[in-house]
């Protein structure tokens, strides 16, 4: 990309504040350009207006900005855009109509059943991007040899596959008719299967494309991967923002004379590489905009760093892209934005909510900041337009940022500077507040200054972006401390020097033009073209022959795409990819095509790769290959010939100006970056700026010139600050992430070690800290029935062993009357002794789901158990280690032990059960160094005081919470008492009497009355009541707080011995905590009247025979509430566990699954009404057990305020000689091929008088401009998706 022309190239980044545009001009100079990508009120696109600014000051001579630009002296023009995300997050895309295989018109809308977040009781949940259904009359299923299916297909991957029902071409005809007469214009099309079997979304497309359709996105051609509900959003995707983006291309075009014709466009792609307009689509290009930075560090920091790994740091006006790059792009294949999730490579970019424009708070004692953004309109205070105080005036009133140094593009009139101003004022509203709980909190403080409250803000974003950094390097087993930090954006200059020291690192790399290094990176960027075909083929030396022709193919699609664009056949570059069903993908670019030998290597480094991230290996388990794609590139990148000049003198001083730090102000010179040269050395601190950016070096560190013109700092250690144990809200801040970032940090370890799919795919697992009486200090992730869970396990082993607790010792319990919840839920504590002490300091322990520990029936989850013993291996306080070493012996005796048991077994996978153990307790000892570190920092006084701080302020919340709810009550003339009741479908009744203390903020929850135990397994073991009461609380506060012992604290709960709630040691509990849970949330909510009950069920389903195993939990209608309807087909409170895609299960299982849609009208009438639940039928193939664990088959949920309850459950079997029977709630039967289970779940209740009207819907909530986004967002759903 060179200028042998004399003409432009430019390469522009539209982000979501700011669009950056770089420019390499006639003769080889740059220029750069920051401007606002949305300025309405002085032009309508940004990068239009760049390029005409430019082209201006280069030309010397005005271009009016209502005419069309003259084209003739630009010869590229590389663009990343947020068009297609920005059309994703606000819902202004193509309308779009659905085509789905009959009986699945709901799938997309069900999509995993899960919630996106946990403890937000209206489900909140992006809506579809589709504006209508039509179902095809089409089925294909996988080929199992059954009699008289006549003669099978072969598909795509290899797989047989059986027609049973051709496209309905003709019925078709006229539903697309219709749509065309509505006004719809754009299709996805998804069918079952389609990824192998594409002949009928091949025959549906050619009819809609005959019928005038002007988009048809088919989804095997969208991405043909196995998986119908992600490949499904991809194509839904692809119709709805493609044709937004063939708008805007087509705007932008419009805006220079001859549209561009003779000048070269490329985009950039989500998966770091460039294409041509006509491959640009809405499902590739969410990411382009960062993706342009991580191709721009890489191709300089990491060149110049001498091959050292880097993590790029990329603060924005909105949010902070993290990224990592190593010799190769980290893609990831599946990702959700905006509540889509996309089957397409992406660069693996983690996208956090603190950016310069993050929102501060003051909360409950704590600084918060963000998620929510100022955004580019209205901005900071700072920008003149009543905006919110934000990271960037913060920055501004420490004097980090020189208004002087930024263009007067701020104001109404776009024609002021930056108002430091305004920045204290709105600062000061915030300081009072914090200031008022200072003097006036449960312990008095002295009051902080206007600079002290900045820089708490600052230190507190610092900390909240170093969290996905740590979970992004060690969840691949990588050290932070090892990299090299590529800081660039308009705002990461100001915190790469605190992020560095707090990670250990130390080196900081910033590009000379880090401001734009986005824009750069499009510069940088290479032409990609990618070829993928599905594959169902084992990795084998058998059949490397078959995968060296498929491989040859692709390739050879790769390089005929590239020398179509003008590349010549040896420049393109063809790495390969196997995608392999593991958590892994493998990308090598040492490929020899047709030799099967090559393909060795590649396994050996999958091995290796696999050990490094996970621990261990499994050679002898087959490796399947899912898909085959390979990714050519052709070199096209520009290169750079603006780099300064050595310098021999000292650099200049610009001027001097006061900055603040922990201390105080400090004077701090001011040099500016253009007149810095190769050699130049500056001692922190320091501000260097230039017109894009403003990099502070902090004291301590040391910034110098590479002879590229970057800048190098080396980070010095930080000098200890004095932090006392007494409470200080800013530290407080700091130590919530820090102590959240243990459990988090733990809970990678156990994932990566354990070898179970339960710990290790299905992440059924939670790690904690505990303060030295037990207390709960921090826990990750948040499964709500662990929740507080686990505070009773340990402090049951404080008060059992008392002085019985040693150096070296490990402890493992999951009996219900010990804190546990159900067996296979084995809780693995260890204390931490410190010199000294002769108490443990602290506790670490950690829970996971073990497959099977034995009991009647594999999975350790028995239907129809009627005592403890029936459900596996008990462990009341068991030493797992003693004085440093492993038990192995006596506790594979204890596993075995349930075999003793009449009609039972011992556990039926010991070797995971012992792995799975030793992953738990090296999980607990990484806990134990990360808080042995926090303490060699601050002291153990210190730690142990903020242990307490951070559950006093957890307490504070919910004292605030119930104090609220009574002063609300009391306001209405209402007694400060509320009660509650419901029953189990047995009649066993749970009930609530709440009695609220204002004067204490504190409450009374006792369950007197409720029914006594049961013969069956319904028990629910205290913990579980106290799991389910904090998932509640929780609820009720309704914002993020730590979730700890402190929530209880302003709670009494009192519970009858011997009832349905506390259970006697003897009894089952394993359907109390699946049923019984969900009962008592229904319970507390309804006291509270916070919303009708939700379906109150997990729908659990076993299918099992001696060769296979299934298990699953199905959604359900969640419960209306005081302005919202009740969300239809999705999990809610004590579960959230993700439902098998249906073409893995038909795949996997010998099932086929004939229908999975909403159940239309079962959710409760009311002013608004209740979710409904859904409809499930499974068609059997095979003779298997068939096991349902359910409620709410009897009794309705409950509406409130008038509203209806909703509809109850129903399980019902259709014999294949069409006899239909109710199997009731529990039960447990044999099927046989050609039956057909049909489930029918629970709806949600109504709120609300149904004559009521509604209010009508007004505008929809605005998305956040900063979705979380990359594998650690991932990472999180699925914990919390259990």
């Amino acid at each position: 990309m060179g200028s042998p022309e004399g003409r432009f190239h430019f390469a522009i980044d539209r982000g979501g504040t700011f669009t950056d545009v770089f420019a390499q001009c006639p003769g080889g100079h740059v220029r750069v350009l920051k401007l606002l990508s949305e300025d309405p009120a002085n032009y309508a696109d940004a990068p239009t207006e760049g390029i005409r600014r430019i082209l201006e000051q280069e030309a010397g001579m005005l271009l009016p900005r209502d005419q069309p630009l003259d084209s003739s002296h630009i010869a590229s023009i590389r663009m990343g855009t947020t068009v297609a995300t920005n059309a994703l997050l606000e819902r202004k895309g193509e309308r779009v109509a659905l085509l789905v295989t009959r009986g699945f018109r709901d799938l997309l809308h069900i999509g995993t059943q899960a919630r996106g977040d946990l403890f937000d009781l209206a489900v909140p949940m992006p809506e579809v991007l589709y504006e209508e259904v039509l179902e095809v009359d089409e089925r294909v299923v996988l080929h199992r040899g059954e009699a008289g299916t006549g003669t099978p297909v072969k598909g795509r991957t290899g797989d047989l596959l059986e027609v049973q029902q051709p496209v309905d071409l003709g019925a078709l005809r006229g539903k697309l008719e219709g749509l065309l007469s509505r006004g719809i214009r754009s299709l996805a099309v998804v069918l079952m299967h389609s990824y192998t079997w594409a002949q009928h979304e091949q025959q549906v497309g050619v009819l809609a494309r005959e019928l005038g359709f002007t988009h048809v996105s088919l989804s095997s051609e969208a991405m043909p991967m196995v998986r119908i509900v992600p490949r499904g959003h991809t194509a839904c995707a692809d119709a709805y923002l493609t044709p937004a983006i063939q708008r805007y291309v087509q705007g932008f075009c419009r805006g220079f004379q001859g549209q561009l014709k003779d000048v070269q466009v490329l985009f950039m792609r989500s998966d770091g590489g460039l294409a041509p307009v006509d491959a640009f689509s809405g499902s590739r290009a969410v990411l382009s905009g960062p993706a342009g930075g991580v191709v721009g560090y890489s191709a300089t920091t990491y060149q110049q760093e001498g091959g050292q790994p880097v993590i790029g740091f990329d603060m924005g006006g909105t949010s902070t892209d993290v990224s990592r790059y190593a010799g190769e792009f980290e893609h990831v294949f599946e990702a959700s934005t905006a509540g889509v999730t996309l089957q397409a490579p992406q660069l693996d970019i983690n996208t956090v909510a603190a950016g310069g424009g993050s929102r501060l708070f003051f909360r409950s004692g704590l600084f918060v900041v963000g998620p929510e953004s100022a955004g580019a309109h209205p901005g900071p205070a700072c920008y003149r337009k009543g905006g919110p105080v934000t990271v960037t005036d913060a920055n501004l009133v420490l004097g980090r940022l020189l208004p002087a140094s930024f263009p007067c593009i701020f104001g109404p009139g776009e024609d002021q500077p930056l108002s430091p101003e305004a920045s204290r004022k709105a600062l000061e509203a915030v300081a009072t507040e914090v200031n008022s709980f200072l003097t006036n909190g449960p312990c008095p403080a002295s009051p902080l200054s206007l600079e002290e409250v900045a820089m708490g803000f600052v230190r507190v974003a610092n900390e909240a972006m170093c969290r996905p950094i740590r979970a992004l390097t060690q969840a691949r087993g990588h050290d932070p401390s090892a990299h090299v930090l590529a800081c660039f954006g308009g705002a990461g200059g100001q915190h790469a020097c605190a992020i560095a020291r707090a990670l250990g690192m130390d080196t900081v790399h910033i590009h000379r033009h880090s401001g734009l290094l986005s824009a750069l990176g499009l510069a940088l960027a290479d032409v990609v073209h990618e070829a993928q075909a599905p594959c169902s083929l084992l990795y084998a030396p058998e059949t490397f022959m078959q995968l060296d022709q498929r491989l040859s193919r692709l390739e050879e699609q790769c390089v005929d795409a590239l020398q179509a664009q003008g590349f010549p056949r040896w420049a393109p570059r063809v790495p390969w990819t196997e995608g392999l069903r593991c958590p892994l993908c493998l990308m090598t670019s040492q490929v020899v095509p047709g030799c099967a030998r090559s393909r060795t290597g590649v396994l050996a480094g999958r091995w290796c790769r696999y050990m490094r991230e996970f621990g261990f290996v499994i050679p002898e388990r087959p490796v399947v290959v899912d898909d085959v794609r390979v990714r050519g590139t052709g070199r096209s990148g520009l290169r750079l010939e603006d780099a300064p000049k050595a310098q021999t003198g000292p650099p200049r001083v610009d001027k001097m100006t006061q900055c603040y730090f922990e201390g105080g102000y400090q004077e701090t010179p001011v040099y500016l970056l253009a007149e810095l040269g190769c050699g130049h050395k500056l001692h922190g601190p320091c501000l260097i700026i230039d017109s894009n950016s403003t990099i502070l070096v902090e004291p301590g560190c040391q910034a110098e010139v590479t002879k590229t013109g970057d800048i190098r700092i080396s980070v010095g250690a930080e000098v200890p600050g004095t932090v006392g144990p007494q409470l200080d809200p800013i530290q407080l801040s700091i130590f919530s992430h820090r102590f959240m970032s243990i459990a988090e940090q733990m809970g990678r370890i156990l994932q990566r070690t354990a070898i179970s799919t339960n710990i290790k795919e299905r992440l059924d697992f939670s790690c904690a800290l505990f303060g030295p009486d037990g207390g709960l200090v921090s826990n990750a992730p948040h499964i709500p029935v662990h929740l507080g869970a686990m505070q009773e396990t340990v402090q049951f082993q404080i008060q059992h062993l008392g002085a019985d607790l040693h150096p070296g010792d490990v402890l493992l319990s999951n009996h219900p009357s010990a804190g546990g919840s159900h067996l296979p839920d084995l809780t693995v504590i260890t204390p931490v002794f410190w010199p000294g002490q002769t108490r443990p300091v602290f506790y670490v322990a950690s829970r996971g789901h073990h497959a099977d520990i034995g009991g009647i029936t594999p999975g350790s989850m028995p239907p129809h158990s009627t005592m403890l013993q029936q459900e596996g291996a008990v462990f009341l306080s068991f030493k797992l280690v003693r004085g440093g070493v492993f038990q192995e012996e006596a506790v594979t005796e204890a596993l075995r032990a349930p075999g003793k048991v009449p009609n039972c077994s011992g556990t039926r996978n010991l070797h995971d059960n012992l792995s799975d153990l030793r992953a738990q307790v090296a999980a607990n000892q990484k806990g134990i160094q990360l808080v042995g570190e926090l303490i060699g920092q601050y002291g153990l006084e210190v730690v142990q005081a903020y242990m307490g701080h951070i559950q006093a302020n957890a307490e504070l919340a919910v004292r605030d919470m119930l104090r609220a709810f009574g002063t609300s009550r009391q306001a209405r003339g209402l007694p400060l008492e509320v009660s509650s009741e419901d029953h189990m479908d047995d009649g066993s009744p749970i009930r609530l009497r709440v009695q609220i203390s204002l004067s204490q903020g504190s409450a009374v929850f006792d369950f007197s009355g409720t029914g006594p135990e049961v013969f069956g397994n319904l028990n629910a073991p205290r913990a579980i009541t106290l799991s389910a009461l904090i998932y509640c609380l929780r609820c009720l506060v309704g914002r993020d707080i730590p979730l700890n012992q402190g929530c209880l604290a302003p709670v009494r709960v009192v519970i009858p011995r011997g009832s349905i709630l506390d259970p006697s040691p003897e009894a089952a509990v394993v359907g109390g905590n699946v049923l019984t849970s969900q009962r008592v949330v229904d319970v507390i909510l309804g006291a509270f009247g916070a919303c009708a009950a939700s379906q109150g069920c997990m729908n659990n389903v076993t299918l099992g025979n001696a060769h296979m195993g299934y298990y699953e939990t199905v959604a359900g209608g969640a419960g209306a509430g005081p302005s919202w309807h009740g969300r239809s087909g999705v999990h809610s409170h004590m579960t959230n566990t993700r439902i098998t895609d249906p073409e893995i299960l038909e795949s996997r299982y010998p099932v086929i699954l004939r229908r999975f849609e909403l159940r239309r009208g079962s959710g409760g009438r009311g002013r608004f009404r209740g979710g409904d639940g859904v409809t499930r039928e499974l068609l059997f193939r095979e003779e298997a057990l068939l096991s349902v664990l359910t409620e709410r088959r009897a009794f309705r949920p409950y509406g409130l305020h008038g509203g209806e309850p909703g509809a109850r459950g129903l399980n019902l079997l259709i014999r294949k000689n069409g006899r239909t029977v109710n199997l009731g709630g529990k039960t447990s039967v044999t099927v046989y091929p050609g039956d057909v289970f049909c489930l029918h779940t629970p709806g949600g209740g109504g709120y609300g008088d149904p004559e009521d009207p509604a209010p009508p819907p007004g505008s929809p909530p605005q998305a956040l401009a900063f979705p979380e986004h990359g594998s650690v967002y991932e990472y999180r759903r699925a914990q919390e998706a259990v």
